[in-house]
């Protein structure tokens, strides 16, 4: 069965290159053009990724991104032409899994789709147990995780964060193998971008001593027992 791809990009030249291509690798692709009719058809439609530019017409991508993370768990990849390295934190802060600067190759884009379809069918192995570290708890299935029994509402990014360094404990986790598990081999995510997202975990992990999170300096990041 074809995968299915939605496609949200204004500049139809762009969109009508991209289509071509996407369906000469065999995916079924959707196309719509500005924020808003994205976002009806992204919730309304069944998709295995969103290809999603972040200038938009009447709605802008990163308001279409956290509107279709609130509700569901589709890939998300991010088509901008800023490459400022607040822009892409905001990016993925806003749920999105990947992010592509323009102008791109299609070879490029093409790796991102393939590496993000492998994160899928590697996360779709069921655990049947819950991981418990200290006062954590996350259940796997439900992808859902408990701090001293209270829910944490985490993005998809910082509950795959958490998860990895549970699964490690008492591990360090460097920053080139976050990076690896979390964005990918293919992804240019800097490391500085992991440095922020354990600033955002801790401030959801909060202890009256040692921060759950530890930091190694020069190497990386662990979770111990």
């Amino acid at each position: 069965m074809k995968k299915k791809i939605l496609l949200i990009e204004d500049e139809k030249n762009i969109a009508r290159f991209i289509e071509l291509e996407l369906q000469h690798e065999q995916f079924d692709v959707t196309v719509s053009y500005d924020g808003r009719e994205g976002l009806n058809q992204a919730l309304e439609g069944s998709f295995d990724c969103i290809l999603l530019d972040v200038m938009l017409p009447k709605l802008n991508g990163l308001e279409v991104c956290r509107r279709v993370r609130a509700n569901k768990d589709v890939p998300i990849i991010l088509l901008t032409a800023r490459d400022e390295v607040m822009d892409r934190v905001a990016g993925l802060d806003a749920g999105a899994d990947d992010y592509i600067v323009k102008p791109f190759a299609i070879e490029e884009l093409l790796a991102r789709i393939r590496s993000i379809f492998r994160r899928v069918n590697n996360q779709q192995v069921l655990h049947n147990d819950s991981i418990e570290v200290r006062d954590i708890k996350i259940n796997p299935n439900a992808y859902e995780v408990y701090f001293k029994n209270k829910k944490l509402d985490l993005t998809k990014t910082e509950y795959d964060l958490l998860k990895l360094l549970c699964e490690n404990k008492n591990r360090v986790c460097t920053r080139e193998l976050i990076l690896q598990n979390i964005w990918g081999y293919e992804s240019e995510v800097e490391t500085n971008v992991v440095d922020v997202y354990i600033r955002h975990l801790r401030a959801k992990l909060k202890t009256d001593g040692e921060p759950i999170i530890e930091t190694v300096r020069g190497v990386g990041y662990v979770v111990r027992e």
